[in-house]
């Protein structure tokens, strides 16, 4: 092998690591598989970056429902205590999606009393989790979004994130296609008038 040759590739080796290195972790699992439910998890995966601002600001799922259309958000919270690693919980955390009808993303607010809240790069991102509920038109534009995308701190609706900080990745959980559905609730009731014959 030639030596440019060698020194080339030694230089791609490098930067490869360097570039699979400062690529972020899913920090916030998305799961959608109850119909007009959002459920939204902590990994234990570090945050990217070091970052501070306020809950009421909170932090941004960019390009959620891949869409600037569709319905404005109205939530319930069921339950959770998703918060930073950082910051206790007060257990009311909530969703927002702003500007309706010129954001694609989603932004989770209120989720600690401190002030202000953060992340520290290296250190875990999130901790516990939160269920919400929401009408069928909100939760079909929901379900229309990307598999993944970036979190961003402190932001909550896209024209904030040029100033804001990446904190990590989101990642959505699997949703069952429908007829995948129909043939598991089939194979239910298959079971079912076996066990009864």
């Amino acid at each position: 092998m030639r030596k440019s040759t060698f020194v080339l590739a030694s230089s791609f080796v490098a930067l490869s690591s360097f570039v699979s290195s400062a690529q972020a972790a899913v920090v916030l699992t998305v799961n959608l598989n109850t119909a007009n439910q959002i459920t939204i998890s902590a990994t234990t995966a570090a945050s990217l970056n070091t970052a501070s601002g306020f809950t009421s600001t909170g932090f941004y799922l960019e390009n959620f429902y891949g869409s600037t259309t569709g319905s404005s958000l109205s939530d319930t919270l069921v339950s959770g205590n998703l918060t930073t690693f950082l910051n206790a919980s007060d257990n009311s955390p909530d969703l927002f999606r702003g500007s309706f009808p010129t954001d694609a993303g989603l932004n989770v607010w209120s989720y600690s009393s401190a002030s202000p809240s953060g992340f520290t790069a290296g250190t875990q991102a999130f901790a516990g989790s939160g269920t919400w509920t929401m009408s069928a038109a909100a939760y079909a534009d929901m379900l229309a979004g990307p598999t993944s995308g970036a979190v961003y701190f402190p932001a909550d609706t896209s024209d904030d994130v040029l100033a804001a900080t990446r904190i990590g990745e989101y990642s959505r959980v699997a949703v069952p296609e429908p007829t995948t559905l129909a043939a598991v609730a089939a194979g239910g009731m298959l079971v079912l008038r076996r066990r009864r014959a």
